[in-house]
Parts: structure tokens; sequence; C-alpha cells
């Protein structure tokens, strides 16, 4: 098993972040369960010549933070956290949690009011990001918690993680290059139309995307990867769109979500279950009812919905689309706290038009 985390690290400093001497790279973690992963990072940092530092969290304190913070604890940011977003070169964080629930039954306009006061962090990222000041990338370890809710045994989400990464494979870098060459050819393509319309079960809506930048994503900011996004004109979102996949966001589940939409921002926000989390999260600040993202999932070793949104929105033969912060590096101006990536299954009729020609449908591009 040593092997393979070498392997996995290897990639992530070598191809998603592509470290370089001198920089200084920080490494999160949720949790301990990451050791052997993030010992593994440390060292292939150390070795580029590069400044690795490790922070790792407590299981619990998040939490804890919820419950008890005042409104004027909730609204600070210790000047650590503000120096690491404005200094590091790299960000790579690995998911490792050992409960996936704790933060379910916390009160969700706190969260909102967290989110939307930390969402400059996430602003300067992404700023940083476009300018090519900062990489980053995030990926996931395996444990029992994350296997729990994928329904499956430690072994079988290890099994599953390694194949929906390619570290199964020789060489894996080679086989991402391939997949992103793929998927250039698509984003190229959506990247000369101007109207986007999806189709399919409770669902006919559409955006505008002139002048925007459709992206080829291949293990560089997420890891495992498979997907071609973009950020929509912000007011261009018109239409109804079902979401039949759980949506998961915070330890906090919504079921069968049915937006609809009117000169980009949601109107009217339904959901089987859930509903008042949805709306809390939505009426979180001035962004979070505009579309962020339009994207097509094409990892087609992820077919099942796992409950962890770095593989579900991958899925080949889906669609997502996130309400809030939009991607400055497509083109995208809107400004969030909130950045939640809705699923939506494409196998069962779903059908996207470019510029009204059919290029995709059933889960598959025609083009």
């Amino acid at each position: 098993m040593n092997k393979l985390w070498e392997k996995y690290a290897k990639v992530l400093v070598d191809y998603s972040v592509k470290v370089q001497k001198g920089e200084l790279t920080i490494i999160r973690t949720d949790s301990y369960l990451s050791q052997p992963l993030v010992k593994e990072i440390y060292k292939q940092v150390l070795l580029k010549g590069a400044y690795p530092v490790v922070r790792m969290g407590v299981e619990g304190l998040n939490e804890v933070y919820i419950k008890n913070a005042t409104d004027e604890q909730l609204e600070y940011i210790d000047p650590m956290t503000e120096i690491e977003y404005e200094k590091a070169k790299n960000l790579i964080s690995i998911g490792a949690l050992l409960n996936l629930k704790n933060m379910e039954r916390l009160d969700s306009k706190k969260l909102a009011k967290r989110s939307s006061v930390m969402k400059h962090l996430s602003e300067k990222m992404l700023k940083r990001a476009a300018d090519g000041e900062l990489k980053w990338v995030i990926a996931d370890f395996p444990t029992n918690a994350l296997a729990q809710e994928a329904k499956m045994s430690l072994e079988e989400y290890t099994e599953f993680l390694i194949k929906s990464c390619y570290l199964h494979e020789e060489d894996p870098v080679s086989k991402w290059i391939e997949i992103g060459e793929k998927q250039e050819k698509i984003a190229d393509y959506l990247n000369k139309k101007s109207k986007i319309r999806i189709v399919g079960d409770k669902t006919d809506i559409t955006f505008n995307v002139a002048g925007r930048i459709w992206k080829s994503c291949a293990g560089e900011c997420n890891f495992p990867d498979g997907e071609v996004y973009t950020s929509p004109v912000e007011d261009s979102a018109n239409g109804q769109i079902y979401f039949d996949f759980p949506q998961l966001y915070r330890g906090n589940e919504a079921q069968k979500v049915l937006l609809t939409l009117k000169d980009g921002k949601v109107v009217d926000a339904k959901a089987e279950k859930g509903e008042d989390f949805l709306n809390n999260m939505l009426d979180m600040d001035e962004g979070s009812r505009f579309v962020g993202e339009i994207a097509i999932g094409t990892n087609d070793m992820i077919q099942d919905v796992t409950g962890n949104i770095l593989f579900d929105e991958k899925i080949g033969g889906s669609i997502h689309m996130a309400v809030g912060a939009s991607y400055p590096d497509t083109g995208g101006k809107n400004v969030s706290g909130l950045h939640w990536d809705l699923i939506k299954n494409m196998k069962n009729g779903g059908q996207i038009f470019a510029d009204d020609e059919l290029i995709y449908e059933n889960g598959k591009f025609l083009i």
C-alpha cells in the first residue's frame, strides 16, 4: 500500500500542482487518517526543493465552532489563514473525514454567515489561480465514513478511488494527459457557441455562454477529475432544472431539487427533503441565487452516486450546475460565499443543445 500512496503523492505534486523549487506549499487535511498520503506528499514536496507546511484538522472542531461562536467570532478571520491565501504558491487539500454528518444538525443560518465571511478568501484564491500565481488541488484519502456513505466496504471504496483516479494504470499521468486532450477538443468546440440549452426530466433551461471560456478538467485542480465547464453570463439562465441525485453540502442533504430561474437568478427552489436548508444557503448573500458554473461530467470510471461531491460531479453521463461563486478564469463575474454543485443524471433521455444543435444525448457526446 505504501507504493500506492507514493504514486498518488507523485501525481498530485508533479502533475496536478507541478511544485517547483522554493515554492511555499500548504498541505491541508481534515484528520489524522490521511497520514500515509500526507507524509508522502510532504516527502515529494521536499524532494522538489520546495517548502511544505502541513495543516491537520481535528475532528469535531468545526462543529464546536458553529455551535458556540458569537456573531463577532463568526466574522473574524485569523491573520495566519490570510497569510496562507496570500503567500502560498501551492495548496494541496486532502479530504479524510471520520464523520460526514457532524454538521447536519447545525444552525444553517450560522453556516451561511460563516461562508459569506470567508468568501473573500475564496475570491482571492480563484483570482490568484486565474493570474497564474497559485496552483491548487483537492483530493481524498479513503476512510470508513466515505465508504459507508457510498455503501461500500473500505476495501471496495479504496479500489473505487484508485480506479477513478486511474492510479491502477502504470502511468496515470499519461492517462490524464490523454483525457485532457480529448476534453480540450470538446471545450474548443463549445467555445465557438453562444447558447446552451439543457432538456430532460422536468428540465428545460438555457444559458448564454458567449464570450465565456469552456475549460477541460483533467486532474489538475480536482483529483479525480473529468469534466468540461464554464461560468455562464450572470443574468442569462432562464427556465427550470430538476436534480434527481441527492445533493449534499456541508454534511446536509437536499433531495429531488427543482429550481426555477429567471434572468440568471433562482426565483423558486423546492426540494422533497432539505428545502429549508437549500433556501438558507441560497439566501447566503447577493450572489448565491445566481449560477456560477455549468459543467458536463466525463469520468466513466464513476457511475454511481457516492455522497462525495468530488467524485459525484464527475460522473460520466451527468451534468452539474453550481449556484453561487463563478470562476474568473472562465470569465465569470459572480461573487458569493456559496458554490454548491447540484448534479443531474442525463442518461435517462437528457439532451444538450449548443446554438440549437443537438450535441449530447443520454449521457454521451454526439460531436
